[in-house]
């Protein structure tokens, strides 16, 4: 089992930043990819960002390329998910993920993540 505690999320205004993070706990040794997703109201959720457990393999929704940047803190257990230059359309629930197979590409599907976090909400003001 793999328990994820997210934090980091509030209400700024569009332009702004916000950092997030995942704190892991559990047998996260046999992790490799975990990600962040997000889901806006009335919308499905959607990946923004998987890191390998390195961090030497990332992959980012092309939208949210160059604002967005997925690293990790082994040493801390800690996925952090650094958002820039927010836009309204940034405003959803964002949620740590860790993929339950070791195979990176298999990971680019929802159905593959077998632990969340219980969500961290993000609001963009315009």
């Amino acid at each position: 089992q793999v328990q994820l505690v997210e934090s980091g999320g509030g209400l700024v205004q569009a332009g702004g930043s916000l950092r997030l993070s995942c704190a892991s706990s559990g047998n996260i040794r046999s992790i490799n990819v975990m990600a962040w997703y997000r889901q806006a109201s009335g919308k499905e959720r959607e990946l923004v960002a998987y890191s390998t457990s390195s961090g030497g393999n990332t992959i980012y929704a092309d939208p949210l390329k160059g604002r967005f940047t997925i690293s990790r803190d082994n040493a801390k257990n800690t996925l952090y998910l650094q958002m820039n230059n927010l836009k309204p359309e940034d405003t959803a629930m964002y949620y740590c993920a860790a993929c339950g197979t070791t195979v990176q590409a298999m990971c680019i599907a929802l159905d593959k993540y077998d632990y969340w976090g219980q969500g961290t909400q993000v609001t963009v003001s315009s």
